[in-house]
């Protein structure tokens, strides 16, 4: 198959898409971001597409696994950010200190985080403090894309800073 045909194919298939996506994640924003994954992942493996079958099929089987992918990886992550003192770990003994205070103090962080412009600082602690990106947008009376990309923004930013200041540091001592 080649680009230009699955393309065709893709972009006639997207409306239908969208009801089934949705079904599966229960929100809108959610639901386009699974499309567009599948639309990548569908892209990426066209060649294994036997013409003559099921277009729809075969990407919205594609769609439903990489929700099961996603939901499972969320999954696992819930699992793995318990304490290391859990039931999980009582009987082993690898479990690791954590040595995070000791290698960035709070009042370091903060410090960096209030070098941020405010635009992109609010939208980026709403979101750490467990807002979606709906609810930001509401309040902030902006586009949610706009709010996306002043996080995705702040924290590319951050990184930099925390680069800095370390280096800096690493420097003076």
């Amino acid at each position: 198959m080649s680009t230009i045909e699955f393309n065709s194919y893709f972009q006639n298939l997207q409306p239908q898409l969208l009801p089934f996506a949705y079904r599966l994640t229960n929100n809108l924003e959610d639901a386009k971001d699974l499309i567009q994954e599948t639309a990548l992942r569908a892209f990426n493996n066209k060649e294994k597409f036997e013409v003559g079958t099921n277009f729809r099929a075969w990407v919205t089987t594609i769609m439903r696994n990489t929700f099961i992918n996603f939901y499972r990886k969320k999954k696992n992550r819930a699992t793995m950010s318990e304490p290391s003192d859990s039931f999980v770990f009582v009987n082993e003994n690898h479990a690791v200190e954590n040595a995070a205070m000791s290698n960035m103090m709070m009042s370091d962080l903060y410090g960096i985080l209030n070098q941020l412009d405010y635009i992109y600082r609010k939208p980026f602690l709403m979101f750490y403090e467990g807002y979606k990106y709906e609810e930001i947008a509401e309040q902030m009376e902006l586009p949610i894309g706009t709010v996306k990309s002043r996080i995705f923004f702040a924290r590319q930013k951050l990184m930099e800073n925390i680069k800095k200041h370390y280096s800096q540091e690493r420097v003076l001592n």
